[in-house]
């Protein structure tokens, strides 16, 4: 485990499109939601702080709400078809400087706000989950039709949560 991201680890982290940012609120409630890109999700300012971009998305503000709350994060990192994962633990919180949101700009548009993560641990995952779950053999993949119809269940909850 290293407290810092060394150039293995930073280098990895340059080719991941995809985390998963866990946050708790004050009282303990957590949070765990994904972040991507189409390029790294992540971009690195030193070897002991990394950023990421609040993008527009479904203007869900959990984990936003919670860093302000409660600094301590959680991140795993993956890359398309590798097992390993890699992990991040730190502290973070929000900014909104000009040159931070212009270096995190995604063609041409800046965030809205960019979390800044200071790297308490950082190390590699070992793999077992990933492997067992199959999560990137194609020979496992669901079926259209076996898939879950996660429109009908978005309007549901939109039902149920406004009371109809």
């Amino acid at each position: 485990m290293m407290n810092h991201l060394d150039a293995g680890l930073a280098a990895t982290l340059a080719l991941s499109p995809l985390c998963f940012l866990a946050t708790a609120n004050a009282e303990g409630q957590l949070d765990c939601s994904p972040r991507g890109d189409a390029e790294s999700c992540v971009t690195l300012l030193d070897p002991h702080t990394l950023l990421l971009a609040d993008r527009p998305g479904n203007n869900r503000l959990d984990s936003l709400k919670n860093i302000v709350q409660n600094p301590e994060v959680g991140l795993i990192f993956l890359l398309p078809g590798v097992d390993e994962v890699i992990r991040v633990n730190g502290r973070a919180h929000l900014t909104t400087d000009p040159e931070l949101l212009a270096r995190m700009a995604l063609h041409g548009k800046p965030p809205r706000t960019v979390i800044v993560v200071r790297v308490r641990e950082a190390f590699m995952h070992c793999p077992r989950a990933f492997k067992s779950a199959g999560l990137w053999d194609a020979g496992r993949h669901l079926t259209p039709e076996q898939r879950p119809d996660f429109t009908a269940m978005f309007v549901e909850h939109v039902r149920v949560n406004s009371g109809g």
